[in-house]
C-alpha cells in the first residue's frame, strides 16, 4: 500500500491505518477491561464478501457503539472466535468499513473530526437538526456516497436516528437497500446505554455487561418486497419492532423512560 494511497473520499488510507490503531489501543479496556464486552458471531463475519455489506444495528451512544463494532470485526477477521482478545488485530485493520453519522455529530470538535476520518459517512439528517425537529429533502449526495462507500467496501448503519430505543426506523435504509442490494446484516448490541455516557465517550459506570450479536444475512427480495416489508424485516432482525415491548420486564422499560427523561432537556439530546 502506497504511502498516499487513498479511498473514495480522499482520505489517506496510511493515516486512517494509524488512527485506527490509536483508538483501539485507547478504547480496547472499555470493552475488555473496565466492562465485558459478549460477542456472537464472528464465524458470520469472516463469511462476509470484501465490499457490499450493510450492517444495520440498534443504537445506543453515538460512539461507543461504531468503534465497539471496529474492535469485533477486525478481530473475527483475524481468526478470534467471539471475543477481542489480544489487540494485535489492530495491526493490520480492514480500511473499507464506513459508518453513517449526522454531519453536525461528526463537525462540532477535533475528536469527533478525527473519528470521522476513520470512516464515516456524514449525512445531513433530514428529521432533526440543533436539537430540533426539522422537516427538509434528502441529499442526493448523501446517497451516492453511501453507495460508494458500499462499492468500496462495509458500511454500519442505525436505521432508528436516534440514541432513544423503540424509535421507528427510517424508511431511507430501505430505499439505500433496494438501490444498491447489499448483503444485509443485522446487529443486536446491549450495554452500551448503561456503560457509558450518551455520546459514549466517558465511561459512566463499570462492571457492565455489554453484549453484541452479529446475526446471519437477511433473505431479502429487492425487487418485490416493498420499503414497509423491508423496515418491519429490520425491525424485528434488530428486535425494535414494537412488539418486543410486549416481552421486556417492566423495571427495565422504567429504566429506559427514566434515562430518557434525565437526558430531555440537554442542548445535545436527539
Amino acid at each position: 500500500m502506497g504511502i498516499f494511497k487513498k479511498n473514495p473520499f480522499g482520505h489517506i488510507l496510511f493515516l486512517k491505518k494509524w488512527l485506527i490503531r490509536i483508538m483501539g489501543l485507547v478504547t480496547h479496556q472499555r470493552y475488555k477491561g473496565f466492562n465485558k464486552l459478549e460477542i456472537e458471531g464472528s464465524e458470520v463475519i469472516r463469511a462476509l464478501p470484501e465490499t457490499g455489506v450493510l450492517f444495520v444495528s440498534n443504537h445506543q451512544t453515538y460512539f461507543a457503539d461504531v468503534v465497539a463494532m471496529f474492535h469485533v470485526f477486525n478481530a473475527s477477521l483475524s481468526g478470534r472466535e467471539d471475543t477481542i482478545k489480544n489487540i494485535g488485530y489492530l495491526w493490520q485493520p480492514k480500511l473499507n468499513i464506513y459508518y453513517v453519522a449526522a454531519k453536525e455529530t461528526m463537525g462540532k470538535s477535533l475528536l469527533t473530526k478525527i473519528l470521522a476520518y476513520a470512516g464515516s459517512i456524514s449525512i445531513e439528517r433530514t428529521w432533526r437538526a440543533a436539537g430540533e425537529n426539522v422537516n427538509r429533502q434528502v441529499k442526493m449526495s448523501d446517497i451516492t456516497n453511501i453507495g460508494t462507500a458500499l462499492k468500496d467496501g462495509w458500511v454500519i448503519t442505525f436505521p432508528q436516528g436516534t440514541t432513544t430505543p423503540w424509535k421507528p426506523l427510517r424508511k431511507g435504509t430501505a430505499h439505500i437497500i433496494k438501490k444498491y442490494k447489499p448483503v444485509v446484516v443485522p446487529v443486536v448490541i446491549d450495554g452500551f446505554r448503561r456503560s457509558f455516557d450518551k455520546k459514549g465517550l466517558y465511561i459512566k459506570k463499570k462492571g457492565i455487561l455489554q453484549s453484541m450479536a452479529i446475526k446471519p444475512p437477511l433473505e431479502i427480495d429487492y425487487e418485490n418486497e416493498s420499503v414497509e416489508a423491508i423496515i418491519e424485516k429490520l425491525e424485528y432482525a434488530i428486535e425494535q419492532h414494537p412488539s418486543f415491548l410486549k416481552v421486556i420486564p417492566n423495571e427495565e422499560l422504567q429504566a429506559y423512560e427514566d434515562d430518557h427523561r434525565n437526558r430531555r432537556w440537554r442542548p445535545d439530546r436527539d
